[in-house]
């Protein structure tokens, strides 16, 4: 355990998405040093767990001067978690919008369970600032995207931790296209490329065909909104 707490050190939530592989970039910016931590919860896009491999080490490769930040990963078996909270994201049902208003997709209090759990990691390792890829703008439909939920969160860790705690979410107010506008400020067309190429979203996992915007199946939601950001983005 590191007992010292270091503010020049940041654990960044990496899936190995287009939002955490920019936060991640943004993170690498900013912080001395970097670490990552992802979660299996048993969801049917499993896929992005070989992807978030993939881009950690093309990130290395492409930007030697994020390599030399680049610290730890782990990874967290949750699928006891993802089979409790069952969802389209855990299980075979339809992607679709519910009576309640919440997309099928909702797993409940999903980034709440990730920040809890990365903050003891963090704590562990001496990094109090969580830096995670929570959307408001985009965040479709998740209550627990929202900037209220990670302030009260972050709240509740410093409270429950006896020690500060910082959640970074560099992307709460961007909308899609941003978030590609963002990733090429920080990592120019390079990183546009390996977010292309090496970083997954498709809700359905599917990798075989590619897009412009990356693989997806193109009709999920997530597929949807990289999608349209991405359109809108280049228009630009």
């Amino acid at each position: 355990m590191n007992t010292s707490v270091s503010s020049r050190a940041a654990l960044v939530l990496f899936s190995g998405g287009q939002d955490s592989t920019t936060c991640l970039a943004w993170a690498l910016t900013r912080y001395d040093r970097v670490e990552t931590v992802g979660f299996d919860y048993g969801q049917r896009h499993g896929v992005e767990l070989i992807a978030r491999q993939h881009v950690r080490r093309n990130l290395q490769k492409i930007f030697p001067h994020w390599a030399a930040r680049l610290g730890d990963d782990l990874m967290v078996n949750l699928s006891g978690y993802g089979a409790l909270a069952e969802s389209a994201l855990t299980g075979d049902a339809e992607i679709r919008m519910q009576e309640n208003g919440l997309p099928s997709t909702f797993v409940p209090g999903r980034n709440l369970v990730f920040l809890t759990i990365a903050s003891a990691h963090g704590y562990r390792r001496g990094m109090d600032t969580l830096v995670g890829g929570m959307c408001q703008t985009d965040h479709s439909g998740y209550p627990d995207c929202r900037e209220d939920t990670i302030k009260a969160q972050a709240l509740a860790l410093k409270l429950g931790l006896d020690r500060p705690a910082q959640i970074k979410t560099p992307l709460m107010h961007l909308t899609k296209a941003e978030i590609w506008m963002l990733a090429h400020a920080l990592g120019g067309q390079a990183l546009i490329d390996l977010i292309v190429e090496h970083s997954h979203t498709c809700y359905r996992g599917e990798r075989d065909v590619r897009h412009d915007w990356g693989y997806g199946c193109g009709t999920c939601p997530a597929c949807q909104l990289r999608k349209n950001g991405w359109r809108e983005w280049r228009m630009t």
